[in-house]
């Protein structure tokens, strides 16, 4: 082999390194692409749905470990997060934060009341007229509980589908992958369809 063309693939391979190197550090450290599975944040978020997820809205966080390095803020209530599932720390999860570190929360026939005041964030929505008991289970009585320091209680939009917060618990701030920022995406599987209307779509 010639050195020209020795040179040509060095430089090839030097490129294509470097690529694989930035696009690592931007997934682990900017933003990650993230997939609706189900429809426990209809009819915010869609099955088939794909976002970006910012991982830079809450601080620089060391991989594997997940120690902040550098603190940029924490999540607030009405947040759309992306983190890892307590119960089972191989998948991730979305969902809405509800309550903060300090906060009270109590749901009594589906009504959330914050710190003892009613809450309505705009955006959960009840499709099951039934009302569950918390003998039963808590998806609509619960509490009252205090959230954690270094913690969040989440639930999902569709508040008759969701398993969240009421049922396994507070989510640790470590755990907290990101901030979804951007609907980049989204396929209707059911209909073989591309939903364009949502794609482009901020989210808040």
């Amino acid at each position: 082999m010639s050195k020209n063309r020795k040179s040509v693939v060095r430089e090839w391979s030097e490129a294509i390194i470097i690529a694989i190197l930035i696009a690592l550090f931007i997934r682990t450290f900017v933003v990650q692409a993230f997939k609706i599975p189900s429809g426990s944040m209809k009819p915010t978020l869609q099955i088939g749905d794909h976002l970006l997820v910012n991982k830079f809205s809450y601080g620089i966080k060391i991989p594997f470990v997940r120690e902040t390095l550098v603190p940029i803020g924490n999540p607030q209530r009405g947040d759309i997060v992306v983190f890892i599932y307590p119960m089972d720390r191989t998948k991730d999860f979305i969902k809405r934060v509800v309550g903060i570190a300090g906060d009270t929360i109590e749901i009594k026939d589906k009504e959330i009341y914050l710190n003892g005041s009613p809450y309505d964030d705009g955006h959960g929505v009840y499709t099951d007229s039934i009302l569950f008991p918390a003998s039963i289970q808590p998806r609509d009585n619960f509490g009252p509980i205090t959230v954690p320091a270094e913690h969040i209680f989440v639930m999902g939009d569709n508040r008759d589908q969701s398993y969240d917060s009421r049922f396994w618990g507070f989510v640790d701030l470590k755990d907290v992958l990101g901030k979804a920022l951007i609907i980049y995406w989204s396929w209707n599987k059911n209909n073989k369809d591309v939903r364009w209307s949502r794609m482009g779509s901020i989210l808040h």
